[in-house]
């Protein structure tokens, strides 16, 4: 799994003009699932995104998590993530779960995260034409592939 988790202000996702997610202070998180991706990547990455200590404490120092704050997150499947660049100018996705095995880990990672953080994650409709705002806070913005732990 590939992750890019931004902290935000505000974020919002929208279909069809019709906002589906809204957040405030907290993290937008874009999820990119792989075929080689498991159970165990979920357990991982929800585990760092939740303590991940990039808010600012008292001292506006960032060494403070998700949970420490009290903040929400959205979760957006974003399968672009998976893109292999080396061979010419077309991206290649070969790498990116097909929808039968995405959509079920996308769902147990939001349930998963839910469970931890102690509240509704929003999150955006798999396979949706969406549309992302944000406000990127600091701005910080991290990317985390779950094959890269060490």
């Amino acid at each position: 799994m590939k992750a890019i988790i931004q902290r935000v202000t505000k974020a919002s996702v929208k279909i069809d003009n019709k906002v589906v997610s809204e957040i405030q202070n907290g993290l937008l998180l874009l999820l990119g699932i792989g075929y080689e991706d498991s159970d165990e990547d979920i357990n991982w990455l929800v585990g760092k995104v939740a303590n991940l200590r990039i808010f600012n404490d008292q001292n506006g120092i960032m060494n403070t998590s998700l949970i420490e704050i009290g903040g929400d997150c959205i979760v957006v499947s974003q399968f672009t993530l998976l893109a292999n660049t080396k061979k010419g100018n077309r991206p290649s996705y070969i790498k990116a779960a097909k929808p039968e095995i995405a959509i079920p880990l996308y769902e147990s990672f939001i349930n998963t995260l839910e469970n931890k953080l102690g509240k509704k994650v929003g999150a955006g409709v798999f396979g949706a034409d969406m549309q992302i705002e944000l406000c990127n806070d600091g701005p910080v913005t991290i990317a985390i592939d779950t094959k890269n732990r060490s």
